[in-house]
């Protein structure tokens, strides 16, 4: 066991081919994070597949207590992953769907529960698989920067990647992570939580905003996109009334950070 109470995986060593699961909100959201995700993949010598019927994982209607519904649209992922390569995805909060979800979802059938437990150990979130599988290591090409770092619930709860996120960042030589006073908390998004209690999430976001801000960061930097979009959007909306016309707190999926940070391109 690990010091954070999660089973210890075995990482395989650098594979040929990988799967990506680019999740709902990059390819609605963010794509860009997406196409940096294979950015640094193919850039460690991996070629990436991408089954384009892939959707939903199935969380929305999972965590809403539809789990007919959610096990409706997880099974049309179930059977895109047929090769027995490693599935990442760029998201903790998507990842831990699948690897500790999915074979409860299919507990009452045996054959899909052997694919989904097949599957749920073949899932690696982004930052878990460049520490742990790719041994990334690149040299910072960026400005001196300072950042703060926002991990979501999932990847901290449910996966136990918290560390890698870390440790990808703490590498590089120009950039330095300030750590808000609130960093495991939530930050109020929790996917459909945030509109069936959106008071209880405007605080939470208010709350979390106010600590990234107090670092004096500039810049919030996660994993997860649904995270990034609650935080930034919460601090927009804080903008606009103050009446600013620059944002007081961007953000960027760790992705693009590490990707434009070590390959020369504008941060």
């Amino acid at each position: 066991m690990t010091s954070h109470g999660f089973l210890k995986r075995n990482y395989p060593s650098k594979p040929s081919d990988v799967y990506l699961f680019s999740t709902c909100l990059i390819d609605q959201f963010t794509p860009q994070a997406g196409l940096n995700t294979v950015n640094l993949l193919e850039r460690e010598g991996i070629r990436v597949h991408f089954p384009g019927q892939q959707t939903c994982c199935g969380q929305p209607a999972h965590s809403s207590g539809y789990p007919s519904e959610a096990r409706s649209v997880a099974l049309a992922q179930l059977n895109l992953f047929v090769e027995p390569w490693p599935v990442v995805v760029p998201s903790g909060s998507c990842g831990g769907m699948i690897r500790s979800h999915y074979p409860h979802l299919f507990a009452h059938d045996p054959e899909l529960y052997a694919k989904a437990v097949a599957l749920s150990n073949r899932v690696y979130e982004l930052s878990e698989f460049l520490v742990h599988v790719v041994h990334f290591s690149h040299r910072d090409q960026g400005t001196p920067c300072t950042i703060a770092l926002h991990t979501s619930c999932h990847a901290r709860r449910q996966m136990g990647v918290h560390d890698t996120s870390a440790a990808l960042l703490d590498s590089l030589e120009n950039v330095q992570v300030k750590e808000q006073v609130r960093i495991d908390e939530c930050c109020g998004f929790g996917g459909t939580f945030a509109l069936l209690y959106p008071d209880i999430s405007e605080a939470i976001a208010t709350d979390k905003v106010a600590a990234i801000k107090a670092t004096g960061a500039s810049c919030v930097v996660s994993a997860d996109c649904g995270c990034l979009l609650n935080i930034t959007g919460r601090s927009a909306k804080q903008d606009e009334l103050a009446g600013c016309q620059v944002p007081s707190l961007p953000g960027e999926h760790l992705a693009t950070f590490l990707w434009q940070r070590t390959h020369g391109g504008p941060v």
